[in-house]
């Protein structure tokens, strides 16, 4: 049952109201502007004096309170998958080894892991801020699931702006006279948890230094190849990862988020490699798994491009970047595909099942853009983090 079934008649009264919809926009602008919603603008990103509010909805999204916290429950079980992964040469190498062949900016990074392992860099403190994301997806049966889309393992972000954005929807809320609705915004301070496990690797990090020695390193970036303008870029890049710094992500954990990595972890029996103990974890884990095939050169590969050349409106491809906007959906899996179905170019991306979420009607609220009542489709993502702390 939605958090807001009960209350949604009230709610599609409210959206209906184009006046009182008018005069919501403008007090929704100035709370999330006095909550700290906010962005730097792109005509101006560098200055410190120009911001505006970031994009929002201008009501809050409806999620089932069975999957809301099944999302919660099952992140304290990725991260220590992440983390097991990040520690599993064998397997970051035999999982990787079709895509680095094929994708130049995952070979440069894959380059970087192995040159750091054989200098023998051992990194005492690892500490990972990871997200999680989820959709809902609705089976023709009627019944609703949790399923992951991705695991961001570098540059985890909007921690900061989720924790502010549900008191701005509360106030919304009130002022459109639905105060049933209110109370049901769960709290949300994704931003403290992430800022502890900075402040845990900080300390143990543990220098007298303080002020003359870089303690951690945040990748805010570095997850596109656009991020590594010149040879100069990956020369920091290696420097960091050699350097004592705690690195948010170690090079390793950074790999560990490939979509090459996600695919395969979906494989039968392989989440028991890394919790060989623990069947409980492993169907918590799997219960989430989106149908993911491989696209590897051979007869299993073969299957996957026929697959989805036969129905390409039922997956999604993609290639081994970070962010949706890469993905590749529709008659354009069929063009790709077409050109790549005989080449190893094709194992620089994965095939996922599409995921059939149910649009929510609500008004989407961007810097320059006319108001309008869309349809929306929403994730959920769960944040986590974690320190690893080993003595040499």
């Amino acid at each position: 049952m939605s958090l807001f079934s009960a209350m949604s008649v009230k709610r599609e009264d409210v959206l209906k109201d184009e006046n009182l919809i008018k005069n919501i926009e403008e007090i929704a602008k100035d709370a999330a502007l006095l909550h700290g919603v906010l962005m730097r603008t792109k005509e101006t990103p560098n200055s410190p004096e120009v911001v505006s509010y970031a994009p929002f909805t201008l009501f809050p999204t409806p999620v089932p309170k069975a999957l809301f916290y099944q999302a919660l429950a099952v992140q304290t079980h990725f991260n220590r998958l992440v983390d097991r992964v990040s520690q599993n040469a064998a397997f970051l190498e035999e999982t990787l080894a079709s895509t680095i062949k094929v994708d130049s900016f995952t070979a440069r990074l894959f380059n970087i892991y192995k040159q750091v392992q054989q200098e023998n860099h051992p990194q005492s403190i690892v500490v990972g801020l990871n997200r999680s994301d989820y959709m809902l997806d609705h089976s023709p049966d009627g019944g609703t699931s949790l399923k992951q889309i991705e695991i961001n393992t570098i540059a985890a972000s909007f921690g900061g702006l989720a924790s502010r954005t549900a008191d701005v929807h509360r106030h919304i809320l009130k002022v459109a006279n639905l105060p049933e609705e209110c109370k049901h915004v769960v709290d949300n301070n994704p931003a403290a948890g992430l800022a502890r496990g900075l402040a845990k690797a900080w300390e143990l990090y543990g220098s007298e230094r303080d002020g003359h020695e870089v303690a951690i390193v945040y990748f805010r970036n570095g997850y596109m190849p656009q991020n590594y303008t010149s040879e100069q870029s990956w020369e920091a890049r290696l420097m960091m990862e050699r350097s004592l710094a705690v690195k948010c992500p170690d090079i390793s954990t950074h790999l560990a988020g490939t979509k090459k990595v996600q695919q395969e972890l979906a494989r039968p029996g392989v989440l028991e490699r890394f919790f060989p103990d623990e069947p409980e974890t492993v169907a918590q884990i799997q219960a989430t798994f989106a149908g993911l095939y491989t696209l590897d050169m051979g007869e299993e590969g073969d299957k996957t491009v026929a697959m989805a050349l036969a129905n390409p409106d039922q997956y999604v491809l993609k290639p081994q970047r970070e962010g949706g906007g890469n993905n590749i959906y529709g008659n354009e899996i069929c063009q790709v595909l077409e050109n790549l179905k005989n080449s190893s170019e094709r194992t620089a991306y994965i095939l996922m099942d599409k995921i059939q979420p149910v649009p929510v009607q609500n008004y989407l609220l961007r810097p320059g853009a006319p108001l309008k009542l869309s349809s929306c489709l929403s994730e959920v993502g769960a944040f986590g983090a974690y320190v690893r702390f080993l003595f040499f």
